[in-house]
């Protein structure tokens, strides 16, 4: 069994928000990640279809144990992400690996980042 938490940035959780975007969903969404059913952008970043395919989230992963939803957008609005958008995605998901539980922990209780399921 897979052991991962999952978190959405202060921002994502705005724009969730006004997409009318549950968290339900996007654990979901995380599950069918694991399984392959997103694209693998390279240096720890996925990008998932979201609200039956009307959005599109990026996602950051640490490998077995967690991810943290960023970056939100309505497929109608744009097509994809710019490569220099993709490289700061990687770098910041490389900054993520590096991070510590209490380093996580910070984050949550600053509330820069939510907690939206666990699965352990």
């Amino acid at each position: 069994m897979i052991d991962y938490r999952v978190f959405k940035t202060a921002w994502f959780s705005r724009a969730a928000r006004k997409a009318r975007i549950e968290d339900r969903a996007l654990c979901q969404a995380v599950a069918q990640t694991v399984l392959g059913q997103a694209d693998d952008l390279g240096g720890g970043v996925f990008k998932k279809r979201l609200s039956d395919n009307r959005h599109r989230a990026i996602l950051l992963a640490k490998a077995g144990e967690f991810w943290v939803f960023t970056y939100l957008f309505a497929k109608q609005d744009r097509a994809n992400i710019e490569e220099d958008e993709l490289k700061a995605f990687r770098a910041l998901a490389a900054l993520y690996r590096g991070k510590s539980s209490t380093e996580i922990a910070a984050e949550l209780a600053s509330g820069a980042i939510m907690e939206i399921c666990n699965d352990s």
